[in-house]
């Protein structure tokens, strides 16, 4: 298993004056609608759940979205879902990309100049022109630099929020079963082992039965009666789209009856596990190593996806055993690089900062609350793997 840093500069301070200038390509923008905008990124490398709009548009309806395309001499070459945010009072505006800009095509050699230009133009239109804060959240990146990242430093951006627990554990799909199955920690090959002996079987599911899958899923948390701070209401949305961006449904059952199930975005070079949910019976079962192991075959077998992200942990210990187990010797556990933030106007950044600083304190406050009233959402997982993860 491949442990990954990532450079991204300097800690708060503008590291404009530190970072050296990387080379960029001018490009041309293009703001389309919404749904033209699924159209066409559902065929980029990069496409991600947070840069669909049906996605965006429901999880984040207050705010107003903006699909940019980048074009290099006429030729689409990357885009980004922009979120403008009014600031109380209408003090100003935030323009927020979440795992974007997003690059169409990984193949291309002249993707990191790509990639700059896309900031470029960002920068000249929402922080020079109208004179708003530009906040970015890279993706994890699978190489050893986070090319996002360092572009975003080069170009003057300042480091903000970080998650708590960043680490994004991704699973190496460009291997076959046999490899895939050595690569799996000892014990977590040990427990698949069990599962595929305890009678379990395993379907894909059309759209059609969404609506065994969300019974499975309310019924979970009620039982564990966790705060469900995920985008789950975007679920009918994102089911709703066109292929290849509606994600998949799959169940795992046992004597007839589903005992596990998941959802999973699977278009694009990097699949990502969405949400999943199982009753009672799973865990004696060991349907999870089952439910996801099949899922691994699927998408080896009938995607372009050469990775499969399965998220985080929030910071509790037997998701990451669970998942460090699954990555194996073949993936790689990488950390989501912290918000990098950019604004040309010193009060712009001033608004724009505090705002971020009094939203992260309430989730803070949130947390607190949600621990104290249930000790059992309380992280178990120590606060090794943040920005330098280590295992």
């Amino acid at each position: 298993m491949a442990v990954i840093d990532y450079i991204a500069g300097a800690t708060n301070a503008n590291v404009h004056q530190s970072a050296p200038a990387l080379p960029s390509v001018s490009l041309t923008t293009r703001v389309v609608s919404g749904a033209e905008w699924d159209q066409t990124v559902a065929g980029f490398d990069e496409v991600c759940q947070e840069q669909i709009y049906a996605f965006a548009a429901t999880h984040w309806p207050t705010v107003e979205h903006e699909p940019v395309l980048f074009l290099l001499d006429g030729e689409l070459v990357g885009g980004a879902l922009m979120m403008v945010q009014s600031l109380p009072l209408g003090l100003g505006h935030i323009a927020v990309s979440k795992w974007g800009p997003m690059l169409k095509d990984l193949t291309r050699r002249d993707n990191d100049a790509i990639y700059a230009g896309m900031v470029d133009a960002l920068m000249a239109d929402y922080a020079d022109r109208r004179g708003q804060m530009i906040s970015v959240l890279p993706a994890a990146s699978i190489e050893p630099v986070n090319v996002a990242s360092r572009t975003l430093a080069a170009q003057g951006f300042k480091r903000g929020s970080e998650l708590l627990y960043p680490s994004r554990y991704i699973v190496n799909l460009q291997l076959d079963g046999a490899a895939q199955r050595r690569s799996l920690d000892q014990k977590w090959r040990y427990h698949l082992g069990k599962s595929e002996k305890a009678g379990l079987s395993f379907e894909r599911a059309e759209p059609e039965r969404l609506g065994e899958f969300e019974a499975l899923y309310t019924a979970m948390t009620d039982r564990k009666q966790f705060s469900d701070y995920s985008a789950y209401e975007t679920v009918e949305a994102l089911m709703a789209l066109d292929e290849p961006l509606r994600p998949e449904l799959f169940f795992v059952r046992h004597d007839n009856a589903v005992v596990a199930g998941a959802m999973i975005f699977k278009a694009g070079d990097r699949a990502v596990y969405l949400y999943g949910a199982t009753n009672d019976l799973a865990l004696p079962l060991r349907a999870g190593y089952f439910l996801h192991w099949q899922i691994i075959a699927w998408l080896r077998e009938n995607t372009r996806a050469r990775w499969y992200d399965l998220g985080g942990t929030d910071g509790f210990q037997g998701l990451h055993q669970f998942k460090k187990g699954m990555v194996g010797s073949g993936g790689v556990i990488v950390p989501v690089p912290p918000v990098a933030n950019y604004a040309s106007r010193p009060m712009a950044y001033a608004l724009g900062a505090g705002a971020f600083a009094a939203r992260d304190g309430l989730n803070k406050l949130r947390r607190l609350y949600d621990g104290w009233r249930n000790p059992k959402t309380l992280p178990t997982q120590a606060r090794t793997m943040t920005n330098q993860v280590a295992e």
